[in-house]
């Protein structure tokens, strides 16, 4: 039987223009903001990082799995960032007495602290990643990007 993948091909064929291609405009929107992102926000905190704080402080203690769903991560990158919190004392990690398979996370008085010097610094990151965008522009642009999800 063959596996091989079929190509179809759905519209006449054009030539490529790298330029002109989503992925490639995204990653350049992406790289961008990450950049953005690096010099603006405190305690060297990544992207990742500052999410997993952010909903730890909005949400209170979940579990690692929840926290993971909430912040869009699978399962080896929540893990890989609530480890280096963990080393850094901003969130304690505890099994769920209920559950043993499940790891309880809470932040920390340090987490706290963290979180709180980020959040400011977070809605000058956005305003500065979205800048060139008219008020209207901006609402629309996450309106589209929020259905490519």
């Amino acid at each position: 039987m063959d596996t091989t993948p079929k190509r179809r091909r759905t519209k006449p064929v054009q030539p490529y223009v790298l330029e002109e291609q989503v992925g490639f405009i995204l990653r350049q929107v992406s790289q961008r903001h990450a950049m953005i992102f690096a010099g603006h926000m405190s305690d060297d905190l990544t992207p990742t990082q500052f999410s997993a704080l952010v909903k730890l402080h909005a949400e209170g203690a979940v579990s690692q799995n929840l926290l993971g769903r909430l912040t869009a991560m699978d399962t080896a990158t929540i893990k890989g960032v609530i480890d280096r919190l963990a080393a850094r004392g901003y969130v304690d990690a505890r099994p769920d007495p209920d559950d043993s398979r499940l790891r309880i996370l809470a932040l920390t008085p340090l987490g706290i602290a963290a979180v709180e010097r980020a959040l400011p610094l977070a809605a000058d990151i956005t305003e500065e990643t979205l800048g060139p965008l008219g008020a209207r522009e901006r609402a629309t642009l996450l309106v589209l990007l929020r259905r490519l999800v």
